[in-house]
């Protein structure tokens, strides 16, 4: 069945931005929105930065009840999910409502009320045997993480297909591939899809401390995340959303919408390897790479740009070097690479979408966004990655790609429709 798939709407709330035009402007002027941590006293903790949203769900129009009985990730999610369908112009009860479907990514779910509401019933952990008289009737959808997607699900009217993508990092990625596969076999029209993450909470940022995977740089959070720079140690923890609204290309041509990109090919793998171990010569995350240009009928030289998951540590800056050489040849010397993370760090689940978000604003507006911090490269990392400043240059196919805990590798094309790619 040769059924394209399109992406008509975006909707994006991270670090720095209220929208998604906010999003761009902070990428496009390079200005880095991470900061010492506010949520809670981070004085105890190895590392105690953080890419914060200055998200109020009461402003963002969600009711008492509603922000009651949702995790903050999942309020993130149905606000993005508002803006992706105003942007698209789709009303899912225009036709048949099952033929719209929702597609949701989370690392960690509602992680955030989880951990308050331990705290609440085990009166701070001084408990061992919790007081039920305090349990939240909200407990359910905190524990499930599918109650995410059924929110949205529910806000945006969808009877179709409904589910949960949990990937680890590569979950943002996962979950707008699984979508646009459900609609490429027929299964839907349109989806709802994109991810939500709020991890910036005192047990996550403790896992984290443990296997040293977050910068200990505190004295200048701004400039804390600095993937591929020589003097990186680590990444900077974040919270963020962007949902997408996908559509079948002729559905999509036929009531008039606004096309940004075709999500053209896209792979994911598990490397079956090593809980965060990657192998020094990029194999695991270029056979993902492989797979999505076949998919895409792509060449290497049809990618005008590489939005990399640049974590900004030592292994995964040096991996992904060495999977864009193998996969892209001599193209990989001469194409721009670029990291977001450096501006506004780095999600978890929801920061695959969140780049997508920013790839295809990228091909929108026909600027490579930079890759902030990056004052001194890595000898071993010997790529053109974009430092400092944007770049104007025109962008009609883009590879953005994913690592995650676990073995996960994710990548996907995204390709202008006037585009080569």
């Amino acid at each position: 069945m040769n059924r394209r798939v399109v992406i008509t709407g975006i909707g994006v709330r991270a670090p720095g931005s209220g929208n998604t035009k906010e999003f761009w402007d902070l990428l496009s002027a390079g200005r880095s929105a991470t900061r010492r941590i506010t949520f809670f006293d981070p004085a105890k903790f190895r590392s105690q930065v953080a890419g914060e949203c200055d998200f109020d769900p009461e402003l963002e129009g969600l009711s008492a009840r509603r922000i009651r009985r949702m995790d903050r990730a999942a309020q993130l999610a149905v606000v993005c999910a508002q803006d992706a369908l105003a942007d698209s112009g789709l009303d899912a009860f225009d036709g048949d409502p099952g033929a719209v479907g929702v597609c949701i990514g989370s690392a960690v779910g509602a992680a955030t009320s989880l951990e308050r509401e331990y705290l609440v019933l085990s009166d701070s952990g001084r408990r061992w045997l919790v007081d039920e008289d305090h349990l939240s009737p909200h407990m359910f959808d905190y524990l499930v993480p599918s109650s995410m997607a059924r929110e949205v699900a529910w806000e945006v009217g969808a009877e179709g297909p409904v589910t949960m993508v949990s990937t680890g990092c590569t979950s943002g990625i996962d979950a707008v591939g699984h979508a646009a596969a459900l609609i490429r076999e027929g299964t839907a029209e349109a989806m709802v899809a994109g991810a939500s993450d709020t991890p910036i909470s005192p047990i996550v940022v403790a896992c984290f401390d443990a296997i040293k995977a977050t910068t200990p740089r505190i004295d200048s959070p701004e400039r804390a995340s600095r993937p591929f720079d020589r003097s990186r140690n680590g990444f900077v923890l974040a919270e963020g959303a962007a949902v997408f609204v996908l559509e079948e290309l002729g559905h999509a041509r036929r009531r008039g919408a606004h096309v940004y990109a075709e999500v053209a090919g896209y792979a994911t793998r598990c490397n079956a390897y090593h809980m965060t171990g990657l192998r020094t010569d990029g194999r695991e995350m270029s056979i993902a790479i492989d797979s999505a240009l076949v998919e895409a009928k792509a060449t290497p030289e049809d990618i005008d740009y590489v939005n990399a998951h640049g974590s900004g540590t030592k292994q995964n800056d040096r991996h992904e070097t060495a999977a864009f050489k193998r996969s892209l040849g001599e193209h990989a010397y001469r194409v721009p690479v670029s990291s977001i993370k450096s501006m506004v760090g780095h999600s978890l689940g929801a920061i695959g979408s969140v780049e997508i978000a920013a790839s295809l604003l990228a091909m929108a507006n026909d600027v490579v966004p930079p890759t902030a911090n990056l004052h001194e490269a890595d000898p071993e990392c010997d790529l053109d990655y974009v430092p400092l400043v944007a770049r104007e240059l025109r962008v009609d196919g883009v590879l953005t790609v994913g690592s995650g805990f676990g073995g996960f590798q994710s990548a996907m094309v995204l390709r202008s429709l006037g585009g080569a790619a």
